[in-house]
């Protein structure tokens, strides 16, 4: 188990309100939220827009952390864009989360080296098998989001990993995050299994995010 338990806010504006102005202004109060309560990272996961308007919503992301980071420089949550290497790199976040069938994450270093002078880039990976997150590790990536451990109540027909299969997911050497169908009340037990984190919609964008971070973190026993 690692040492600090890792906190991941993967976003859905569209379960804030029906008018598109309103989902923004909400989705960005909720992301300022979880920062000032100290998630570790934030997938910026809307996929319904436009690569123009993803661009839009991500600088506005960006400047909002960039603000943030500076009132209090113990801050330290980092941006991920879901799948979209390019929107990353020209709104310069801290990185990218890709799609099990997505383009590996040497590809993306390559292009991180290639169109930015720093080489620092965070890249997380979904996961759904233990081969995946084998490969994951294999390819480089910082961290795999391993899903769905638990069943979804809005999928209930999905067929979750469970316990085991995470806890064999956890020994691939790799930071594995815990996601889908995850609750206050279920986390530990990921944790147990060997989880280096949870990761979460519902469970951050629902709920107070302090408490969500604190508990969390409460339940994690290096």
């Amino acid at each position: 188990m690692a040492d600090r338990c890792l906190l991941y806010y993967i976003t859905d504006r569209t379960a804030f309100a029906s008018d598109e102005p309103t989902r923004r202004r909400h989705l960005l109060e909720k992301i300022a939220e979880a920062t000032r309560a100290g998630v570790d990272y934030i997938q910026l996961r809307e996929k319904d827009l436009s690569s123009r308007e993803l661009e839009l919503l991500a600088r506005e992301t960006v400047a909002l952390l960039n603000q943030l980071r500076t009132e209090n420089t113990e801050l330290r949550t980092d941006l991920l864009i879901n799948s979209r290497t390019d929107v990353a790199l020209a709104v310069q976040a801290d990185g990218v989360h890709l799609r099990s069938d997505d383009i590996r994450p040497q590809e993306v270093k390559q292009i991180w080296n290639q169109s930015r002078t720093s080489a620092r880039t965070l890249i997380g990976v979904s996961c759904h098998s233990v081969s995946e997150v084998k490969r994951a590790k294999a390819d480089g990536a910082n961290f795999a989001v391993f899903a769905p451990v638990f069943e979804k109540k809005d999928v209930p027909a999905s067929q979750p990993v469970g316990l085991t299969q995470l806890r064999d997911a956890c020994r691939a050497q790799i930071p594995v995050l815990a996601l889908a169908g995850v609750t206050l009340e279920n986390a530990g037990q990921c944790l147990d299994a060997g989880a280096a984190g949870i990761a979460g919609i519902r469970l951050f964008q629902q709920n107070d995010a302090v408490k969500v971070v604190n508990t969390l973190r409460q339940l994690h026993r290096p």
